[in-house]
């Protein structure tokens, strides 16, 4: 590909990021990385944020192969010269609102921007998801990707799908809740309007279970038993590293008593943001929602 000059790129939260030429190396945040990857860009470094560990979490990876990408590293163990090892020309990170920078901190953020173009996308709520593969998209093309036909098709096809499953209920539609195991005691039960999947799902014309109150805008705890008596038919399980995983819950009765009547859909709350791969969730989703209904 031939090599742009005066490269520039007004990110999300109005800041304009700008170089000379097109940038190669760059470092992202695993979950942009991850998109990226979709639309054909290699990250040369990952980071993570403060929920991850020593290594980078396989589930927001998606499907960049990670052999070979340095890990830079998370919470407290990721500061500013972990972001710029290796030279990079480029960093991308995301926003949950504000242009609060996530998984770095402050200072080291301001000080990498200081030293290389950082371009920080908005993935909060108060984005819509279209909006967000869009936000994406741009950046892939800047970075020298072509437009993504073969992902378009495919969301295109899984929407449709869940659309004519929402209208075509017979009696009624299955009931879904979205959920993050946090304990063998309780798991958090997620809020979807605070979840740009979540809600495009309900736009869809699913039945999403919507838990109110709490102190958290984007979370409700609850114990097992009470997650056992709502009844699911479909339960979206976080499998992000960072929750509590399912293996060991296999003693818990009401954990098997929530899950032996619904069908269960692997959830990443920090998905890859693009066409491909929110069809293939939606397809999942499909999936149980079709196998729910019949």
């Amino acid at each position: 590909m031939e090599r742009q000059t005066n490269w520039q790129f007004l990110d999300d939260r109005g800041h304009l990021a700008t170089s000379d030429r097109r940038p190669e190396k760059v470092v992202t945040y695993i979950q942009a990385g991850a998109t990226l990857w979709e639309h054909g860009i290699r990250s040369a470094g990952l980071f993570g944020s403060n929920h991850d560990g020593d290594g980078p979490d396989p589930v927001k990876a998606g499907s960049l192969p990670l052999d070979g990408i340095d890990y830079l590293g998370s919470g407290a163990a990721l500061d500013a010269e972990a972001l710029l090892r290796g030279a990079p020309d480029l960093v991308v990170a995301v926003t949950y609102g504000g242009g609060q920078v996530y998984g770095i901190d402050p200072e080291a953020a301001k000080h990498v921007e200081e030293r290389v173009p950082l371009v920080v996308l908005d993935v909060g709520q108060g984005q819509s998801l279209a909006d967000v593969r869009a936000r994406f998209a741009a950046l892939a093309r800047a970075l020298g990707a072509a437009q993504d036909t073969a992902g378009a098709i495919a969301l295109a096809r899984a929407v449709n799908r869940l659309r004519a499953l929402a209208r075509g209920a017979a009696v009624r539609r299955p009931a879904l809740l979205a959920l993050s195991p946090a304990s063998a005691d309780s798991a958090y039960l997620a809020k979807p309007p605070s979840w740009p999947d979540l809600r495009e799902l309900t736009a869809f014309g699913l039945d999403l279970v919507s838990p109110q109150g709490g102190p958290s805008a984007n979370w409700f705890t609850a114990d097992w038993s009470g997650i056992a008596e709502l009844s699911a038919d479909v339960l979206l399980v976080d499998v992000r590293a960072n929750a509590h995983p399912l293996d060991a819950l296999r003693a818990n009765a009401s954990w098997q008593a929530a899950a032996s009547g619904a069908h269960i859909v692997p959830w990443n709350p920090e998905a890859p943001c693009s066409d491909g791969a929110h069809a293939r969730f939606f397809d999942q989703v499909a999936d149980a929602v079709e196998a729910a209904g019949g």
